[in-house]
């Protein structure tokens, strides 16, 4: 009966293939010597390099962050970056933020960061939206800007607070108060307020859903798990993957983008991530599905959760850092945008984003040393990983005459991802950079590969290439 309900639940069905994910390679085992190291070209002409980039720590929403406004939590990012870099205020030429869930009252959340930051009114700044690659469009308009000539100096960032969204009046109700504001006479005015009936009073409440299709995202992630054949057990596994990485980079000190906020009313700073927790399977296995239900396999646990967090990165040109004797983490080598069916195909940004950049550069799988991929769900990233390993898939949908393949998974987010360290939906694509620029460093690599999906169906995929003055801290 269950399969049977399953079935009934998925559009499309896609042959599977037999992917194993070892939970034991989790402990990051790079000893395999590395391949002839390559390079990549410069497509930009400015030899665009990551100098470097800070986060505030990823909170669990509705925690210590719950007061804060999101460009107060942007403030902190901005004002780490500047510490950790030491440059000057005045040396930024533009600033570029990422958003998802906007706050009305500061719908340009870059600028109003920028100026709560100290930033002279003088500079520039924008906000962008892309979903759950918000940041990540930050970084490459920034990389666009400099390629154009346009700047020398971009800071591209994101931010996101889950725990105080919009909540609208119903329609009737701000229809109503709009006519209200209008009435010219006491009588129009009371005519209109003895209108209102309770249904008026009814909010719009948020949801993370698909507006095309009115369909939650985390019952389009059991969809599209089930249509691959991931069973409840392989996406706790890899969930756990997730935790047990992330918990091990933690203790080891890996984190070093992260800045420590100050937090009025808490007497100590908040310094840690504090989403990351090592259970065990026989504990991930009792809990229910959490969209569909009874029979789905998405839980609360290998999904990932709501999150506060802000994030920053310094982007400009290599002859700019070093005249200004700055030394970089990365160059920021290629990009690449993908979009496809925001209903079947909603989650499968990487399976997508990264054949395209792989072939765009002339690239095999196993040329990359590093993977940093986007954990929406653990049944999202292992039916990405299906997909690419699938030869009907590459066939039907990429264009191509066979399967892409699977990754290494042991240079597979060595350090955890969203599921595990959290994800303030825009502020994730510069951790994603910034874990791929320390990774390459301690890891001895060259080249990173970046991909996330995004709501409405789309997706981004990015490559790195370690710069000669990268270190890890």
């Amino acid at each position: 009966m269950a399969s049977q309900v399953a079935k009934s639940l998925i559009k499309v069905k896609y042959p599977t293939s037999g992917i194993k994910f070892d939970t034991a390679k989790r402990a990051l085992s790079v000893g395999a010597a590395l391949q002839a190291k390559k390079t990549l070209p410069d497509r930009t002409g400015k030899n665009v390099v990551l100098v470097d980039g800070v986060r505030t720590p990823f909170l669990l929403s509705f925690t210590d962050y719950n007061k804060m406004m999101p460009h107060e939590l942007a403030r902190h990012s901005l004002v780490g970056l500047l510490q950790k870099t030491g440059i000057s205020k005045e040396i930024i030429d533009y600033i570029v933020y990422g958003t998802v869930i906007q706050e009305v009252k500061t719908s340009n959340v870059g600028r109003e960061a920028a100026l709560a930051a100290g930033f002279s009114d003088k500079t520039p700044a924008h906000t962008v939206t892309m979903a759950c690659i918000s940041s990540n469009q930050a970084i490459t308009t920034g990389v666009g800007m400099i390629a154009a000539g346009a700047y020398d100096v971009i800071v591209a960032g994101g931010v996101e607070s889950m725990s105080d969204v919009p909540i609208r009046h119903s329609r009737k109700m701000r229809a109503l108060l709009l006519r209200l504001s209008r009435a010219k006479t006491p009588a129009q005015r009371l005519a209109l307020v003895a209108s209102i009936r309770p249904g008026h009073f009814v909010p719009e409440l948020p949801a993370v859903a698909e507006f095309s299709s009115g369909e939650t995202m985390g019952h389009s992630a059991d969809r599209l798990a089930a249509a691959f054949g991931t069973t409840r057990q392989e996406q706790d596994d890899y969930a756990l993957r997730s935790h047990k990485a992330a918990a091990d980079a933690q203790q080891k000190g890996y984190f070093t983008d992260i800045v420590p906020v100050k937090v009025d009313g808490k007497d100590a700073l908040v310094e840690r991530d504090n989403g990351i927790r090592v259970s065990t399977p026989e504990q991930l296995a009792k809990l229910k599905p959490a969209f569909i239900k009874p029979h789905g396999t998405i839980t609360a646990a290998n999904a990932s959760f709501l999150t506060d967090g802000a994030s920053a990165c310094l982007v400009m040109s290599e002859a700019k850092a070093k005249e200004l004797g700055l030394k970089p983490k990365a160059y920021l080598r290629d990009f690449t945008y993908v979009a496809q069916d925001p209903v079947d195909q909603l989650l499968l940004g990487p399976a997508y984003g990264i054949p395209k950049i792989l072939k765009k550069a002339g690239l095999q799988l196993s040329d990359i040393d590093t993977w940093e991929i986007h954990e929406a769900f653990a049944g999202q990233i292992l039916a990405n990983l299906k997909a690419l390993d699938s030869d009907w898939f590459a066939k039907t949908y990429l264009g191509l005459p066979g399967k892409v393949g699977n990754p290494d998974l042991a240079k597979w987010n060595a350090w955890g991802g969203s599921l595990s360290i959290g994800h303030p939906f825009a502020a994730t694509g510069v951790r994603l950079a910034m874990h791929t620029a320390h990774r390459l460093v301690r890891e001895d690599g060259q080249l990173g590969l970046i991909s996330a999906c995004a709501a409405g169906g789309q997706g981004v995929a990015m490559l790195l290439e370690r710069h000669p003055d990268a270190t890890a801290n």
